[in-house]
C-alpha cells in the first residue's frame, strides 16, 4: 500500500520498525545494458528524494528489488543503500 510521508510517496510502510520501503518489480535484467544504465540513473534520483525524506521524518528506508543483479548495479551507485532481493517474479 501507497505511504505519504514528508510529502514524497512510498510503496509501504513497515509497521512497528518504522522502515518505509519503495519496491521495483520490473525485469532490469532483460533490459540492454543502455536502458539499464538510464533506469540506474533515474531510480537514484528517486532513491535519494526518498532516503532523505524518510530520515527527516525518522524512518529507516529499504529498497526491494526482485534481483541480484538489479541490487548490484545500484550498489554500484551507492555502497550505503539497504537493499533486499525479494525474488518477485514479474
Amino acid at each position: 500500500m501507497d505511504v505519504l510521508v514528508g510529502g514524497v510517496s512510498f510503496d509501504a510502510l513497515q509497521v512497528g520498525v518504522r522502515v518505509l520501503w519503495e519496491i521495483k518489480t520490473h525485469r532490469f535484467d532483460a533490459y540492454p545494458d543502455f536502458v539499464q544504465d538510464n533506469e540506474i540513473k533515474k531510480e537514484m534520483i528517486q532513491i535519494e528524494k526518498q532516503r532523505e525524506a524518510a530520515a527527516a521524518c525518522g524512518y529507516g528506508y529499504v529498497v526491494g528489488v526482485s534481483t541480484q543483479a538489479h541490487k548490484d548495479a545500484l550498489l554500484r551507485e551507492d555502497r550505503t543503500l539497504n537493499i533486499v532481493v525479494t525474488g518477485c517474479k514479474r
